[in-house]
């Protein structure tokens, strides 16, 4: 039986609840990961968290914990006139920092002599991340996992998404990492998160699954951009049935220069990326490319790049670590529009139940 957290705390498995969950770190330990929905108020910035910091190793404690209180008192008071003033005697919020002591004491402290219910997490950040760990390495296993397998360009993140419209269950492993899997997959203004936030992300998206129903999932890498999909659900997905959208050549062309529109835009953009298949092609190779791109020739490049790069890659990869890659069931087709993906997600699913 687990032991009850003290009084004023509350363990991860009982964060549910509460009407808010308050993240009293500094912001770049924030913006690093965070529980779900957290909002930060943090009781010392990232200027004065080094300050204290530095005095506490090079002066005394004592003086550092001085100059911390002032600061973080000064803090506090003014994320309640800031934010919490019009919050009513009912409202729950849950508070925690790195480890659940000092700041998220001082603030929880502060919140309940107020007279709200204001609860500390057990552990802080260091509990909820233990729990992330945990619960990654055991969930993938209770699912049935359906593997949306083809070649580069045959819309199968698309074809989530139209499955996802249609009632079924997706995992969108692109979607979570903000990355398109390739070496041209990086999002236009948007930056991949930490590994740490990922996962995060992942144990949200896989905590709200039906185990009892199918989950569609992209065949993926190990590696989503800079990020690594966690071993136990690599695994999981690696040995589950697969599909294949099986598209034509140029159906896939097409559907690239409409996905990659925003890299097409930018010819000098794509000449800086097709440089990071340095030691995979000869040199010759590379420059005749980059002179495509360059002259604006994208229809070529996407064409000798699907040949000549991505599909013999895909092949390889697939057929090495995707157990029911020869004998998945195949769905050709000629097009790749949002019509004819939902066609075949509606034939999917009516497939797969």
């Amino acid at each position: 039986m687990a032991e009850k957290p003290p009084k004023g705390m509350v363990t991860v498995e009982q964060i549910a609840g509460f009407n808010a969950v308050i993240d009293a770190r500094a912001p770049a330990e924030f913006a690093d990961d965070h529980l779900p929905g957290a909002v930060s108020m943090p009781v010392l910035d990232d200027e004065q968290r080094a300050r204290v910091g530095t005095m506490y190793k090079q002066v005394s404690a004592f003086e550092a914990k001085k100059l911390g209180a002032a600061l973080v008192a000064r803090n506090i008071a003014d994320h309640i006139e800031r934010h919490l003033l019009d919050k009513p005697k009912a409202w729950r919020p849950l508070v925690y920092c790195w480890r659940g002591g000092q700041r998220s004491g001082a603030f929880s402290h502060v919140l309940r002599e107020i007279g709200w219910d204001a609860q500390r997490l057990q552990g802080g950040y260091k509990a909820w991340r233990r729990h992330v760990v945990e619960h990654l390495a055991q969930l993938p296993d209770t699912f049935g996992f359906r593997v949306v397998s083809g070649a580069t360009g045959s819309g199968k993140s698309r074809l989530l998404e139209a499955l996802a419209a249609r009632g079924g269950q997706v995992l969108h492993l692109e979607r979570l990492a903000a990355h398109k899997g390739s070496v041209l997959g990086e999002l236009p203004g948007e930056a991949q998160p930490s590994q740490k936030a990922f996962e995060s992300r992942l144990l949200g998206e896989l905590s709200a699954l039906d185990p009892k129903r199918p989950v569609f999932v992209e065949a993926e890498s190990r590696k989503i951009g800079r990020l690594q999909v966690p071993d136990a659900l690599l695994a999981a997905i690696r040995a589950a049935p697969a599909l294949r959208l099986e598209a034509t050549l140029p159906a896939r062309v097409a559907f690239l220069l409409r996905d990659y529109d925003y890299a097409v835009a930018d010819p000098a953009w794509l000449v800086e990326r097709i440089g990071h298949l340095g030691g995979l092609h000869s040199r010759d190779t590379l420059e005749r490319w980059r002179a495509l791109a360059a002259a604006r020739d994208f229809h070529a490049l996407v064409e000798e790049l699907l040949t000549r790069h991505y599909d013999p890659l895909y092949e390889r990869s697939q057929a090495k670590n995707y157990r029911s890659f020869e004998t998945a069931a195949r769905y050709a087709t000629e097009r790749l529009d949002d019509g004819t993906l939902g066609g075949i997600a509606a034939e999917i699913l009516a497939t797969e139940g």
